[in-house]
């Protein structure tokens, strides 16, 4: 068993979750950071991050930290931590492809001693039945008598400068007691908010997705809530004003769900409901009601396009914002391409306009290609999708000046003050 001075670090997967990780532990210790993308790894070398978490300066200060997407930088280090995708697949079934090749990749140079530990998110059970036995078999090792397992969730919310790697509370675990205190004292290290030892690694599997199915299904509710009072003519977000006046009244909004968290994570909980023999019900409503939100949103601008006599066929809509939040390039599950599929099922043309989106990954990831400015007087709907701060600075005149005289503009996010635009979530 390895001491905390003796660690030799490698964080697998450089992603928004890898990254931000092996910078604050490269302020501190040898580590290498290994990715299988080779120009994402070239990007790093050069000193810049595409995902934008991390900047040009805090990557010079993480001095101890070398990039490689070669297998043998691996081969001197004894402490890996994973932090790679755990997607779903389009049957909205746990894809966990990425967690079982870093695992295969790991297995190649485990050692007697070494420490594997897992950040992705997945259902309880998934470390030690889903990678270990990959683990062992790759390297022939034994499990907690020759190699061992922790598991850390990410905590990292894309884009937000304010909580950080550092400042979120970190939740920890291992596969033995010695194993656990050690992995505790890894991630104290760096981790200034404190840790949690979790009893068990299913214990911290299980803590990491009910967050996500908690918010999805809070979301939910509000969703449920805006689609009954838009039936009744009542602004949403005047209610939830008034609500929340009240000091525990928990101040959700509605909305598209994305991301590579809430509209992902509780489907792994739910595939290991389903596998135990269990059948739930209120995530899985909820989940429903989340991704039927696109077709809702669309349902709702083409009776305001038909209420003002605008021909939906044929009609040109411009979508402001593909990203899965505001403020971020993340376009990773974003519920934005609903909404676009919808639209275009009305033979309507759609353009899209984001300054932060990548337009390579979104021709790549989606077949669209951002615009890089709106057209003037063009568009018989506006649909303000995502609240990014350039669309804030624009304003509703600016906004307006895209569509025709006559047009609908349909704000999804409340960027704009009521009375602004014409029909709201």
């Amino acid at each position: 068993m390895h001491q905390l001075k003796d660690i030799k670090l490698a964080i697998i997967g450089l992603g928004y979750v890898g990254l931000p990780l092996a910078v604050e532990f490269g302020k501190r210790r040898a580590v290498v950071g290994f990715d299988i993308n080779q120009s994402r790894i070239a990007a790093l070398q050069a000193g810049h991050d595409s995902t934008l978490e991390v900047d040009n300066e805090e990557l010079k200060q993480a001095e101890h930290l070398r990039f490689s997407h070669d297998l043998d930088t691996l081969v001197g280090c004894n402490v890996f931590i994973v932090t790679v995708p755990t997607p779903i697949d389009q049957y909205k079934q746990p894809d966990l492809t990425p967690l079982i090749k870093a695992s295969e990749t790991i297995g190649k140079v485990l050692k007697k001693g070494d420490i594997v530990i897992y950040e992705s998110t997945v259902y309880p059970g998934a470390t030690e039945e889903d990678c270990v036995p990959v683990l062992e078999r790759v390297s022939g090792l034994k499990f907690n008598v020759d190699f061992f397992a922790g598991y850390s969730p990410e905590r990292i919310n894309p884009g937000d400068k304010e909580h950080r790697v550092t400042t979120i509370k970190k939740v920890t675990a291992g596969s033995t007691p010695e194993v656990a205190d050690l992995v505790d004292d890894l991630y104290n290290e760096i981790i200034t908010a404190g840790t949690h030892k979790a009893s068990s690694i299913k214990v911290a599997e299980a803590a990491k997705v009910i967050e996500n199915t908690q918010r999805d299904v809070n979301i939910a509710l509000i969703n449920e809530l805006a689609i009954i009072f838009n039936k009744m003519g009542i602004d949403t977000e005047a209610v939830l004003q008034a609500a929340g006046t009240k000091w525990n009244f928990l101040p959700f909004r509605p909305g598209l769900v994305g991301g590579h968290c809430i509209g992902v994570d509780p489907y792994y909980l739910t595939h290991k409901a389903q596998a135990i023999g269990y059948h739930p019900e209120i995530i899985l409503a909820g989940r429903r009601l989340n991704d039927g939100m696109g077709a809702y949103v669309v349902s709702q601008l083409v009776k305001a396009m038909l209420k003002r006599r605008i021909h939906v066929d044929g009609a040109r809509i411009l979508v402001m914002g593909l990203t899965f939040k505001e403020n971020c390039p993340d376009l990773r599950n974003t519920r934005v391409v609903d909404i676009i599929a919808e639209l275009k099922e009305h033979n309507i043309e759609v353009d899209v306009f984001d300054p932060w989106a990548d337009s390579a990954e979104a021709q790549h990831e989606y077949g669209i290609t951002p615009m890089t400015q709106p057209a003037q007087n063009a568009y018989d709907g506006i649909v303000v999708a995502v609240a990014h701060n350039e669309f804030k600075s624009l304003g509703v005149e600016k906004i307006r000046s895209f569509g025709k005289p006559e047009h609908v503009l349909y704000d999804l996010k409340y960027l704009l003050e009521s009375s602004e635009s014409d029909i709201r979530l």
